[in-house]
């Protein structure tokens, strides 16, 4: 029988990081005085993070773990231009934990997870970079950032 401990570890890593992120357009989509396509962006985005944490959650108990609580986080923005700053640097930091956590899972299907997911990432960080008029994907790879890199980007927004 496989070890999957080392798996529900990083799962429930990359859930305290889609609890923040579902958390965040979920305030977002009051908190924000956002209309148009910003707004549907929010929606779409609120729904996605919202699947991927069940999705995540349901995994972690298939494999016999216990999911973490979620944490209670504090979002410091006062306007859209803020909202979109740091919409940017969650959506980058997913992606990138996501690329640095891969090569650790040692179930395929935990890994095809996880692929599926970072995918849908990229694309939400890619539309994020586009409302800040920056350019979807500005490298050809994207970096990737260990447990000790992200917590330092994370941990100021967990209340």
């Amino acid at each position: 029988m496989v070890d999957d401990s080392g798996d529900v570890d990083i799962l429930n890593f990359a859930l305290t990081l889609e609890y923040l992120e579902s958390t965040f357009y979920t305030e977002a989509e009051t908190k924000v005085k956002a209309s148009g396509e910003l707004k549907k962006l929010i929606a779409l985005l609120a729904d996605d993070e919202k699947q991927h944490v069940d999705a995540l959650t349901a995994t972690i108990k298939q494999l016999g773990g216990k999911p973490v609580a979620e944490p209670k986080f504090d979002f410091p923005y006062s306007d859209t231009a803020s909202f979109l700053k740091l919409a940017q640097t969650f959506e980058d930091t997913g992606v990138s934990a996501y690329n640095g956590a891969g090569p650790a899972i040692e179930s395929k299907e935990v890994l095809g997870a996880a692929g599926s997911i970072v995918q849908v990432e990229a694309r939400h960080a890619a539309a994020i970079r586009l409302q800040n008029k920056e350019e979807p994907a500005p490298e050809a790879f994207d970096p990737t950032l260990d447990e000790m890199q992200v917590l330092k980007a994370v941990e100021p927004f967990i209340a």
